[in-house]
């Protein structure tokens, strides 16, 4: 369990805790993470993650950390070592709970035997689209099976044949005989067993046929004693199926469902299966691309865990769907980040400024805080020359009003180095500025004018000679539309062209050529940036772009 000690927030399920534990109901609560290991996980799914181990951190319990493993056509162990290291990475430890569901294989079959037994399950011939056909509409009954009211000995001959691996894949299942006129659709005979000839990532050959998800996953509850089951909201139709196994198998626990709403962020999609289609389609470079809403993506992107564990307890647990909208993600980012990130000076669109007053060869250094509020983290020197990058922006021929950078005769300050003037330009066939020439003021050492003379603009700068040459990309939101999902619209039309920007030619200063691997850094006047953990390599970071200083949607 993470030792961080987080503030106990107000919401409707640490009521229901704190009234079972003060009741006795439970000595000590118990719940899980369930993740299908069926793909990588999302922001969403941290969101469930916090709920979860959060609960049982703030309650003295524990809690378990369960793959629910029942489609091996699906899953992969690939997606099981990803789930573990992104729940590690938020912070969060399970301990010695580490469980699967198909660890429960042998005594979820025995239960389903049971059932056979008690003449509430039977062997399915329907073909999957009879089946489906009739189970009816939600207006409609469902018609029952005419293989429904087999006797219990040829049942449990014909499951224990599927078990052998006797028939094809889709030859047969085993159904729950329930209600065919339920209004819950959940409850009209629902599969409990289908048959796949296929090796299972964590229990190999050893099963031919596989529970399905609703059969499974409550009777897993009951056997490792979960206490709160919780689940978001469309799991709330599933829950009369969920205690319908609980009431009719002996299971040794009776653990009790509860759900939340799951969370929705703007700009983006949850679905796995458009989240895969922009992988597939090489829409993004691949799951971990810095714009995706994976785990493995924000956290290449440079979102630290703190961010997200404090998103999550913002955004609070409720009831009720609701959008939460990007900008509180990305706040909860830059208060993180501006406590704790170092700055630097990079520059990421050069231009260069020749200062022609100033001694050929000469090199100065000049001292630089590595965090104007926290001493504590010290300061490293910068190198200043003659010749120096400044960012394109900082320049304008012709200025507007309210322009306080440089500009043909007027002064700025270079941060935490002198007082230069622009005194001319120098320009390409196409008359583009290519070099601006300036002068420096000799007795403005560390940015302040000897006569009192007030200097409005402050801009940074790398040296020529003494800066690191990288690449750094800038990410944006990777959808232009809050709701790129809304009213059934195809979500690819609202991708953002821009939701990248890469530029090969960024030049940093030269504390930053030996920047870690998933360092950050305040780039000053920049935003915030990430050394990338795939694509640096020692002495030449590549650097994401996590978030900018300021929100540069709320405008648009």
């Amino acid at each position: 369990m993470s030792t961080e000690t987080a503030p106990i927030a107000a919401n409707f399920l640490r009521t229901i805790v704190e009234e079972d534990l003060k009741s006795g109901k439970h000595q000590t609560i118990v719940t899980r993470f369930p993740p299908e290991p069926n793909g990588y996980l999302h922001i969403g799914h941290a969101k469930s993650i916090c709920i979860n181990f959060g609960l049982a951190r703030d309650f003295g319990g524990r809690c378990h950390l369960r793959f629910d493993d029942t489609n091996p056509v699906k899953e992969e162990m690939e997606y099981i070592e990803s789930i573990k290291e992104s729940v590690t990475w938020l912070g969060f430890d399970w301990g010695k709970h580490l469980y699967y569901a198909s660890d429960y294989f042998e005594q979820l079959y025995q239960w389903a035997e049971f059932l056979i037994q008690q003449g509430k399950a039977y062997v399915e011939e329907l073909t999957a689209d009879e089946i489906r056909a009739h189970r009816g509409t939600l207006t409609e009954a469902g018609r029952e099976s005419p293989w429904r009211n087999r006797p219990v000995e040829e049942n449990l001959e014909l499951f224990r044949r599927m078990r052998a691996g006797e028939f094809p894949d889709g030859a047969r299942v085993l159904r729950a005989k329930i209600d065919m006129a339920s209004p819950n659709i959940n409850l009209r005979d629902p599969v409990l067993y289908r048959i796949l000839h296929a090796p299972h990532p964590h229990v190999g050959d050893a099963w031919k046929i596989y529970p399905m998800y609703d059969f499974a996953h409550g009777q897993s509850d009951a056997i490792e004693g979960i206490t709160h089951s919780i689940c978001t909201l469309e799991f709330e139709d599933h829950k009369p199926l969920y205690e319908w196994f609980l009431d009719n198998l002996p299971v040794p626990a009776r653990p009790r469902q509860y759900e939340f709403a799951r969370l929705n962020l703007t700009y983006t999609v949850m679905s796995k299966r458009k989240l895969h289609e922009l992988v597939t389609s090489r829409t993004v470079s691949g799951w971990d691309d810095p714009r995706m809403p994976t785990l493995m993506g924000i956290r290449r992107r440079g979102y630290t865990p703190e961010a997200v564990r404090a998103f999550c307890e913002l955004i609070g647990v409720g009831r009720s769907d609701s959008w939460i909208d990007m900008s509180i993600m990305e706040e909860c980012v830059r208060s993180d980040l501006n406590e704790r990130a170092p700055r630097a000076m990079a520059v990421l669109r050069p231009l260069k400024v020749v200062i022609t007053n100033y001694p050929e060869g000469q090199v100065e250094q000049f001292e630089a805080a590595n965090h104007p509020q926290r001493p504590e983290m010290g300061s490293r020197m910068v190198s200043f020359s003659r010749e120096i990058y400044i960012e394109e922006d900082d320049f304008m021929e012709e200025p507007p009003k309210g322009f306080f950078r440089l500009a043909p005769g007027v002064e700025v300050r270079l941060r935490y180095a002198y007082i230069v003037r622009c005194t001319g330009v120098v320009k390409d066939a196409n008359g583009n500025v290519v070099e601006m020439h300036c002068e420096y003021d000799p007795a403005s050492r560390g940015g302040s004018a000897a006569d009192g003379r007030k200097i409005k603009g402050t801009i940074h700068w790398v040296s020529t000679s003494h800066c690191v040459d990288t690449e750094v990309r800038l990410f944006d939101r990777l959808f232009n539309d809050p709701n790129p999902d809304r009213g059934g619209a195809d979500y690819r039309q609202f991708l953002n062209p821009r939701s990248v920007e890469v530029l090969p030619a960024a030049k940093l200063e030269a504390s930053l050529a030996g920047a870690d691997p998933e360092s950050r850094f305040q780039f000053e006047r920049q935003g915030y940036f990430h050394s990338d953990p795939v694509d640096s390599t020692p002495g030449k970071p590549v650097f994401n772009r996590i978030v900018t200083l300021k929100d540069t949607w709320t405008k648009k």
